[in-house]
């Protein structure tokens, strides 16, 4: 039975920055036509990345998702447009915030034949010809099994590959649309398989009715395709319409986690309540290169 819901735990309470960094970068986002997973999944995080580290997700094909997942607070529906001149304005806005490392996502669009595969290649290639010097990192949808979707955005080249598994096993269909466990992890397996050399990573919530054993489980089923780096993080509700909170986990099981990740030979591990996906991901990179390479 799962523990009634109390108030927010302290360790989850943010200190909201409003600086310049934070205003120059919303008018920079809006004057672009750009969006961000931030803003649109309502990142606890978000004023420590743009008021402080002034580092930012990109959400590229749009704001309007195809697939209502039940965690997430993006918008859902239909999109209508596809706008090709995105990616070079990423890069512009790249340039503009001086970011050593860059981190592009997407809204699923399944409307699309490649799932949006083309734009996330043109965005890569488009951010380091303005960019010689930054890292990027896609954080990619399924393109619903799509090989050659995925080998589009490989033959790019990024600096890391990054999809999520969202959660375990047994509360994937539950917690996601369309997406499949296993489908998830193929893909990060024939990433690593098309460019053995380039870092690949996934992230889960939890708090969503997983057992411990079964965060193990999805640990061990990631490193069985060499997955180089997981990152752990806190569910938390967006709306009273989203997949209901079932547990807050402390910062000590959460460190706990950490262990025993890296204990199974992931290069890195960020784990914490706190922590979403691209979350210090410019820390990340280099330790999974530095391995690789030694490897």
């Amino acid at each position: 039975m799962a523990t009634p819901i109390q108030r927010k735990p302290e360790w989850l309470k943010t200190k909201l920055t409003v600086n310049e960094n934070f205003r120059e970068i919303k008018r920079m986002m809006r004057g672009k036509t750009l969006h961000t997973v931030c803003e649109e999944a309502k990142c606890p995080n978000i004023h420590e990345c743009w008021a402080v580290h002034r580092t930012a997700t990109f959400m590229i094909l749009g704001d309007i998702c195809t697939r209502a997942c039940r965690f997430c607070a993006v918008k859902t529906g239909l999109p209508t447009e596809l706008d090709w001149q995105e990616p070079e304005r990423v890069a512009e806005a790249v340039e503009q915030m001086g970011l050593k490392h860059t981190v592009i996502t997407s809204v699923a669009r399944d409307d699309l034949k490649d799932g949006g595969a083309a734009i996330f290649a043109a965005t890569i290639r488009a951010v380091r010809e303005r960019n010689p010097l930054t890292s990027v990192e896609v954080l990619i949808p399924d393109f619903q099994g799509d090989r050659d979707a995925l080998q589009t955005v490989m033959d790019a080249r990024p600096d890391v590959l990054n999809h999520n598994m969202e959660t375990v096993r047994r509360r994937s269909d539950r917690v996601r649309s369309k997406a499949k466990y296993d489908r998830s992890l193929e893909l990060l397996k024939r990433a690593k398989e098309m460019q053995p050399d380039i870092p690949t990573k996934s992230s889960i919530m939890i708090g969503v009715g997983e057992e411990w054993n079964e965060i193990l489980e999805t640990m061990d089923d990631l490193r069985s395709v060499d997955c180089n780096i997981m990152t752990i993080g806190q569910y938390l509700q967006p709306t009273k319409k989203h997949l209901k909170l079932e547990k807050y986990y402390t910062p000590q099981e959460f460190r706990q986690l950490k262990e025993e990740g890296m204990n199974r030979g992931f290069d890195h591990v960020e784990s914490g309540p706190l922590v979403r996906s691209s979350y210090h991901a410019h820390e990340q990179v280099q330790s999974a290169k530095k391995s690789i390479a030694a490897n």
